[in-house]
This record gives C-alpha cells, structure tokens and sequence, in this order.
C-alpha cells in the first residue's frame, strides 16, 4: 500500500482520481491549494464551493484533507511571469508554468514532506517509462491536457500519477455520480490557474495600466483607437470596435499583430486573410521531457495552442534552448508567448514558448 497525496480542487475530476486510489487499496491524503489571496468581493473565483466540494467528497471517502495556500509562490513564480509576458505583448499561457512551478513542484514537495510515495491529480494524461519516463496523451482525446504539462521532467512524472487518463470524462461524471458525489455534473473550470473565472480585462488592468493607442491596417491606414496592446491577442476577432464601417467590405476585422515600439494594433479585415497565416515559428526556453532532444533536426507533430489539432512539421534546434518549426501547412494565428508542444504519436516529448511567426 503507498501513500498518495491527491490535489483535490473541488471538481468531479480530483474526485474521481481520489475515489479510485482509495479502491486500489492506497493510503490516500488530499490537499485542496487555495493560491490566490487577493480580494475577491466580486465572486469569480468560487474557492468557498470548491473547499465545500472537497470537504463533501473526503466525507464520503473517509480521508484526511488539507489545505495549503502556495500563493507566495504563485505570485512570484506564475503571476509575474504572466504580467510580464503581457507586459512585453505576448500572450502568456500561465496554466503551463502553474503546473510546472505550482501543482508539480511546490505541492510535490509538500507531498513529500507528508510522507508521500507519490502525487495525484486529476488531470486527462498517462505515464508510461521504458528507458525514461513518458508523458502519454489522455485517452479522452477531447480532454487530453499534456499541453499543459509538457514542462514536467523526469522527477516529477517519477512521483506523479495521473488516476483518469485512462478514462472518457463521461465515465468519469458516471463513476462520481454511481458515488453519490454532488459535483458529478460540476462545470468544468476554464479559469485562468487558481484564479478563475473572471472579466478578464478588469482583472488584467488592475495590475497593468492600458496605454490607448492606434488601431491601423497593414496599409496603414487609420481605424480606430485600442484600449491596450494587452487586452489583444493575434487572430482577435471580438471587442476591437470597428465593425460596420462604412468604407469598408463586410468582412470581420481580426488582430494581425503588435507593433510594441509604436503601440499600433494592426489589423486585417476576413477569417482567412494570409497575414493570419504563417508556415514557420520561432521558439525558445525549450524543454524536453526526456532531458534532450530527439535529435538536431527531426519530424513529429505539434500543436500551437490547446485543442489544436496536431499538425506535421519539421523541428531544427537553433542553440542550446531554441529551435525553428516548419509546418508542412500553414498555421492561422500563430501567438508570441504561446506555448508549441511537439508529440511523436501518443508522446509528449515537451515544448517551448513561441517568439515570432516566420515565413
């Protein structure tokens, strides 16, 4: 029997992870982390149901819960990384490094001085190992999350486990409510990382001021005003305010890029404009789960962006911690700041973070 400390955040997937280790037998503790300590009068961060969501399921368990707050951490690991990011006009992707420096290393060690053989959580991946650990795509491929986890190494898959990846989410909502669970039919959370759901440009302006600028085509021409580089990401269509002019076809307007030097947000008019496209990318802080790269230059697959569909290239490692990626098609919306995470089948070999869209 080990001793497995499951991350319990309230939701019906910790749940099930919980409920399964404690059906293998295992000597099972669980640690609901509430991380962020700032003010919340405007209710988008729901942490008092999920603590109650907790509680309600270790009840029924009849395990031990724990709460823990890492929000030192967090601030100065995830959060300032995700100001500054937005700050320099790329578009960050905290829930990356949360994992990495959050729920697989800072609560990892906790586990650890708990006495723990190993970490548990509820995300949809699998481990395998051979030579070396792996990291395997959930077999819910709507779910799978290894995109998110492609920062882990070789330690922490080694004390991890991942109870659900072998399941559908909707065995996974049946095993809870056949449980009795109240949170069988729980809303996923698409929050930002212990933060949580919330009008996101509110929230970003608290920390960072907006500087208006220009909105202009790539011909330059005038068409409107912007509230912040910030609050735009590549492949924006909403809230750009220049719909229905009149000078103008009917096609939706979409942000094509930051110009940082003069604070203009360029942008083109159609879903399918070429300026939306581009067959290559830059990366760099590449990480590689394994603890280096298959090769100098090697083929597999990617994707840019979450849910994006793994898409066939050609990798070639530019320096110690950066490579270019040529895609066989072209990628829409390629976003600085985003992470690009390559997979050789169902492996996650690991990742690294887009600085520019090229030719």
């Amino acid at each position: 029997m080990s001793h497995i400390v499951v991350g319990l955040s309230g939701g019906v997937d910790s749940a099930v992870a919980a409920l399964l280790l404690r059906q293998q037998g295992h000597d099972v503790t669980a640690v609901f982390m509430k991380n962020w300590d700032e003010d919340d009068d405007a209710g988008y961060c729901p942490a008092e149901q999920d603590l109650a969501d907790a509680t309600e399921i270790c009840h029924r368990l009849q395990i031990d819960l724990k709460t823990v707050s890492f929000s030192g951490e967090y601030w100065n690991r995830v959060f300032r990384y995700f100001l500054d990011e937005y700050q320099a006009g790329r578009t960050p992707n905290p829930d990356v490094i949360c994992n990495q420096e959050i729920k697989f290393r800072a609560f990892l060690d906790y586990a650890m001085e708990l006495g723990a053989d190993a970490i548990a959580t509820g995300h949809y991946a699998r481990i395998g190992k051979n030579d070396s650990f792996r990291l395997l795509r959930g077999a819910d491929t709507s779910k799978d999350q290894t995109y998110f986890l492609h920062m882990l190494d070789q330690s922490q898959l080694q004390h991890s486990l991942f109870p659900i990846g072998h399941l559908q989410k909707t065995a996974v909502r049946e095993i809870a409510a056949k449980a009795g669970f109240a949170n069988h039919a729980k809303k996923d959370s698409t929050g930002i990382c212990f933060i949580g759901e919330r009008r996101f440009r509110d929230f970003l302006a608290q920390y960072l001021p907006g500087q208006p600028g220009e909105i202009r085509t790539l011909d330059d021409e005038l068409i409107g005003m912007h509230d912040g580089l910030m609050f735009y990401t590549i492949g924006q269509r909403q809230g750009l305010g220049i719909g229905g002019r009149r000078d103008a076809a009917g096609d939706p307007w979409y942000v094509a890029g930051k110009d940082l030097a003069t604070n203009v947000l360029r942008v083109v008019q159609g879903v399918d404009h070429p300026a939306l496209f581009s067959r290559n990318l830059r990366a760099a802080r590449l990480h590689w789960i394994a603890g280096s790269a298959p090769a100098e230059c090697f083929s597999l697959t990617a994707r840019i962006r979450h849910r994006h569909q793994d898409q066939a290239c050609r990798v070639e490692l530019t320096g110690a911690d950066g490579c270019v990626v040529m895609f066989e098609q072209s990628q829409r919306a390629v976003t600085p700041g985003q992470s690009v995470v390559f997979y050789d089948g169902d492996t996650c070999l690991g990742g690294g973070v887009i600085e520019a869209a090229t030719e």
